[in-house]
């Protein structure tokens, strides 16, 4: 059965496309899909035998000899236009030759290339010229004259083939043990979707090897692969974390949320009609878990974490910001399935609709919203925002974002289960401080006297205490935690203003991260107004946002 891309293939060389431009790394793969699409001639009234050319062997026929002279494309690509039978006309990494930032492309070859895409569309002899190159490089002159032509990385039944090849050929190894259900397999061909046919043979190689079994443990192997990829594009930083969910505190609504949505992205998924999950922005208020879910939701899911900085994708040259969103969009995609994080998303964005920078925001805006609508490779973002008011509206309508949730001041229930985890991860993790008990008194002391403050502020406290203790070379006590928490003032108090105006925001647009529940205690103070008639009490009324659970 014939792929979608010889199809494609086919139908363009029916149509006399005089060029066609492949941008791929698989120039292996890429030639054989060519050649059943072209030179066998499955799908065409008559073949067209395959030529191949690059700088080192020149211009090759289908029975392998060699034309001398012809290493410089120039005289290759002279030959070629001379020629005058059905050919195809594959020349490997001429991209070189055509330009890009630093340089201009040889005047001569974009020429010759003008003049052969006249030849070939007219000419009494269809002909084909396929540039097969790892980067997309085209001068303005040719624009007209070049069709891209889309080469997809191996799909799941590829690597499949590639799994099942490996196992078989190995079966017979006494040293190799294999321990993988059909789930764990499907779990092993995800994770290795967005590599090359070389790279996944040589991550799943490497998972045999590396310690002879070959499980679903193996499936992090496989992401190790795809951070190296990940960090050559230089766009995206490959996260790594080992915290999950339940190592954040509070947010069950969010959390619920997020745990019907894990294996989505699995084979067995489809049996539900269930798509991919587009993804969420959290917003609320800083410091409260936006970042940390995040990071917890990879993990929880076996999913690499890939952060986009906006910052980096803006260029001074122009037209290399939205060139810098398409290769850290391609970069996101190959490594997927993922958890694509774009922190402070406001940042990047709220400029949209200015003059300023001649529109190069809105044009890169632009590209990342059609995205977002029409992607159908399974990556999962995850926006963060402080000041999502600043964000433009096109991007908060329905069909960005699965949902939009709201992080709001942690609940007495909530900071009881924060206090809980930074004790234990900050406190206990210490051998000095190993036998420290925060009993049930102290943590509702500690509750009660942290009204107001985020998840962040009530970390730093236990940072702080632990350095009182470090400065007089004794054991932590409970007061160290009293008094740093004495010593601080909350963000609550010093932006009240700011949090009021958000929650009055994400009441109506927003749902809440937190549960119902978590809004009653009786820990919560009434405000107190004061003369100016700011309220001066850390609110925590209510957790902002629409009460809807999941």
């Amino acid at each position: 059965m014939a792929s979608p891309f010889t199809n494609s293939l086919s139908i363009l060389a029916k149509a006399r496309f005089p060029i066609l431009y492949v941008e791929t790394f698989e120039e292996r793969r890429a030639l054989a899909a060519i050649q059943s699409a072209l030179g066998e001639g499955e799908q065409l009234s008559s073949p067209r035998p395959v030529h191949t050319w690059s700088i080192t062997t020149g211009l090759v026929d289908p029975e392998g000899r060699e034309t001398p002279g012809t290493t410089d494309p120039l005289r290759a690509l002279d030959a070629a236009q001379r020629t005058d039978r059905a050919a195809t006309f594959v020349f490997l990494d001429l991209h070189a030759h055509l330009g890009d930032g630093a340089r201009p492309a040889d005047p001569a070859i974009v020429r010759k290339l003008r003049e052969l895409s006249t030849d070939f569309q007219n000419g009494p002899r269809p002909r084909t010229l396929v540039i097969v190159a790892p980067a997309l490089r085209i001068p303005p002159e040719l624009e007209k004259e070049i069709h891209i032509l889309d080469f997809p990385l191996p799909d799941e039944t590829a690597i499949r083939r590639i799994l099942d090849d490996l196992i078989s050929t190995n079966a017979g190894n006494r040293r190799l043990r294999i321990n993988l259900t059909e789930t764990d397999k499907d779990r092993l061909v995800r994770a290795s979707l967005g590599l090359t046919e070389t790279e996944a043979e040589g991550a799943l190689a490497l998972a045999m090897a590396s310690d002879g079994v070959l499980d679903v443990s193996d499936v992090s192997t496989v992401l190790q692969e795809k951070k190296q990829a990940v960090r050559k594009s230089g766009l995206l930083e490959y996260v790594d974390t080992d915290i999950d969910l339940a190592g954040v505190g509070g947010l069950d609504n969010l959390k619920r949320w997020l745990r019907r949505r894990d294996s989505s992205w699995m084979a067995e998924a489809t049996d539900y009609g269930i798509p991919a999950p587009r993804g969420v922005l959290i917003t609320g208020v800083p410091g409260c878990g936006k970042s940390l879910t995040a990071k917890a939701v990879a993990a929880s899911w076996h999913l690499p974490l890939l952060r986009m900085d906006i910052g980096k994708v803006f260029s001074g040259v122009v037209g290399s910001s939205e060139l810098n969103l398409r290769t850290a969009i391609r970069s996101a995609e190959a490594a997927a399935p993922a958890v694509l994080w774009v922190d402070e998303i406001e940042k990047g964005f709220s400029g949209v609709g200015s003059t300023g920078d001649s529109g190069t925001a809105s044009r890169v805006f632009g590209s990342f919203l059609t995205w977002m609508q029409e992607k159908t490779a399974p990556v999962f973002i995850i926006a963060t925002s402080n000041n999502v008011q600043s964000l433009p509206p096109e991007l908060l309508r329905k069909g960005r974002f699965d949902e939009i949730f709201f992080v709001d001041l942690p609940a007495p229930g909530e900071r009881a289960q924060i206090w809980d985890l930074h004790v234990l991860r900050h406190i206990n993790a210490a051998p000095r401080h190993a036998g420290f008990t925060l009993d049930d008194a102290l943590r509702d002391e500690l509750v009660l006297a942290t009204e107001g403050f985020s998840g962040a502020e009530i970390e730093q406290a236990v940072v702080a205490s632990l350095f009182d203790a470090f400065s007089e070379r004794r054991d932590i006590r409970g007061d160290d935690l009293r008094l740093a928490v004495e010593r601080s003032v909350p963000l609550s108090v010093t932006q009240a203003e700011s949090l009021a105006a958000l929650r009055a925001w994400a009441g109506e647009r927003a749902v809440s991260a937190s549960d119902d529940h978590a809004a009653s205690s009786p820990y919560v103070p009434q405000p107190t107004v004061t003369p100016t008639g700011v309220d001066s009490t850390p609110a925590r009324r209510r957790p902002a946002g629409r009460r809807v659970e999941f």
